[in-house]
């Protein structure tokens, strides 16, 4: 008995990137609307207008409002790695690795104020999370860069301690430099912060001789 031959009807092929494109979509529009509006005035129907779609569609990739900011905190978090990435990639010496990366940290959000707004915000609406977005994104990728100071530790480019404290320390500069830039505008450009922050944080403030002295400014134990 012959086989019966199926065919599969004719058309246009179908888009695998489109779902990824279209929730990309939607979370763009979202981060701004959130940064314009703050979480609880943020209508998902304003949204679906300025997309020119229904609410269904949206929640169709996001399954609440909450599920939606959260996403967009997430994907300034990934961007910002990606930023910071692309401008050291090409980078090969260690040392202007980091310096490379703490400019495009402040760069970046310079050119995404709205990301901070998110920061902010998750803060305030979401108080009962563990662990806000931006820290679960600095435990995913300090790692690297632990590796990299204790390989400048181990070639004797940076003085031996815990790899912690510099990159607590860095964060930390880091983490407020971001905060003042986004209240304070105008008073200096990221570029002369960056350069102020790697002024102190690799020149240091004591004088050599005051160094040698190993005086009471070196806490106990200071030393690793």
């Amino acid at each position: 008995m012959p086989t019966k031959t199926i065919r599969k009807p004719r058309g246009r092929p179908r888009d695998a990137t489109l779902a990824d494109r279209r929730r990309d979509q939607i979370v763009r529009a979202a981060t701004k609307l959130f940064a314009a509006e703050g979480y609880a005035n943020a209508d998902t129907q304003l949204l679906a207008d300025q997309l020119g779609t229904g609410k269904g569609t949206i929640y169709r990739y996001f399954p609440s409002k909450e599920a939606l900011f959260l996403a967009a905190v997430d994907r300034g978090m990934t961007e910002l790695r990606d930023h910071v990435d692309t401008a050291v990639d090409h980078i090969a010496d260690p040392l202007k690795r980091v310096v490379g990366a703490i400019r495009a940290y402040l760069e970046y959000f310079d050119l995404h104020p709205q990301v901070v707004e998110l920061l902010i915000l998750e803060r305030a609406v979401f108080r009962d999370r563990k662990k806000p977005t931006y820290f679960v994104h600095r435990e995913r990728n300090i790692g690297r860069w632990m590796e990299l100071y204790q390989g400048l530790i181990d070639t004797g480019r940076l003085r031996r301690m815990p790899v912690d404290r510099i990159t607590d320390v860095l964060s930390g500069v880091l983490y407020g430099t971001m905060f003042i830039n986004f209240f304070v505008h105008g008073t200096k450009s990221f570029e002369e912060q960056a350069q102020q922050i790697v002024d102190v944080v690799f020149g240091g403030l004591l004088s050599e001789k005051e160094r040698q002295t190993g005086g009471p400014w070196l806490a106990k134990g200071g030393e690793a």
